[in-house]
């Protein structure tokens, strides 16, 4: 006689704690990801803060120092394409001022230049 079993799967626990194991590794790992994602972005808008702020001196060292976001940004201007925050692409960086401006700063603190 032969003494094969049949295999008849997975226990209604063992899913359980398959799944409960899942969810807390999910829970431990999400806000680490949230803030690499934050980061990045805080990141990114620094950096296209200084370009734009680069292209503004280039501009006022000719000796131009009116100067609109259209032309900065034209397809003849000192930056390519228009850049926008990475956190909310709605509005465009503000140049208006001394040093651009990121339209969120109101919402995101840390996306501004460093006073030099």
């Amino acid at each position: 006689m032969s003494s094969i079993k049949a295999f008849r799967g997975f226990t209604l626990i063992e899913i359980m704690i398959v799944i409960a194991i899942l969810g807390v590794l999910a829970a431990l790992t999400v806000p680490y990801y949230l803030q690499y994602v934050r980061d990045s972005q805080r990141s990114t808008c620094i950096a296209n803060l200084k370009t734009l702020y680069g292209a503004v001196e280039q501009r006022r060292m000719k000796g131009l120092d009116e100067i609109g976001i259209e032309e900065l940004c034209s397809a003849l201007g000192y930056v390519k394409g228009r850049p926008r925050c990475p956190a909310d692409k709605s509005q465009p960086y503000d140049i208006s001022g001394e040093l651009p401006a990121c339209p969120n700063v109101g919402k995101y603190p840390d996306h501004a230049l460093p006073m030099q």
